[in-house]
């Protein structure tokens, strides 16, 4: 123990030396400002969404089985689907609650060939319901971008920490990108 108190008050006297009270405080403040920055970082959140409404269950413009995982909505998908739980596409099963911090994809439409900015959310408060599970990774990155990666486990975001299921909500629609 000895020999780590020497070595912190070394440390602690080389820095006292060479840096001024006023640039470790700035130093000091700047990792604070820039604690608070990282929540700012662009990942989806529930809270400020409008959802879309499942009145188009068979409408012409949104098609394919909601309860499959080649659904056009399911291409960066991982998880058991809520339509399967007793929730649907865009809501959670009675008794879970939605995250308020989701993962994102782009998906095309069959119907419009446009692609949607789909936010995925996990619904939390159950134990998985273990039915119609889907593990689809267009588009997936690596975890250096979190807020696109779907193997993260979203539920820590809010009160509810078990996993229960995922749904599919479209957010808008993409813009296109020439290069």
């Amino acid at each position: 123990m000895l020999i780590l108190d020497k070595f912190t008050e070394q440390a602690t006297r080389k820095i006292a030396n060479r840096v001024s009270r006023r640039s470790m405080f700035a130093w000091i403040g700047g990792a604070v400002a820039g604690s608070f920055a990282f929540p700012a970082l662009p990942v989806a959140r529930a809270a400020g969404m409008e959802p879309d409404t499942d009145t188009n269950a068979d409408n012409a413009q949104d098609p394919g089985d909601k309860k499959s995982c080649d659904y056009w909505r399911y291409c960066a998908i991982d998880g058991y689907l809520c339509g399967c739980c007793g929730g649907s596409v865009n809501s959670c099963p009675p008794g879970t609650e939605m995250s308020p911090i989701t993962w994102i994809g782009t998906c095309r439409n069959p119907a419009d060939n446009r692609n949607y900015i789909i936010s995925y959310n996990d619904c939390c408060g159950k134990p998985a319901c273990k039915r119609c599970f889907c593990d689809n990774n267009q588009g997936a990155r690596p975890i250096a971008r979190p807020q696109l990666d779907n193997t993260i486990l979203w539920c820590l975001g809010g009160t509810e920490q078990v996993y229960t299921c995922s749904t599919a909500v479209i957010v808008g629609v993409a813009t296109d990108q020439e290069g």
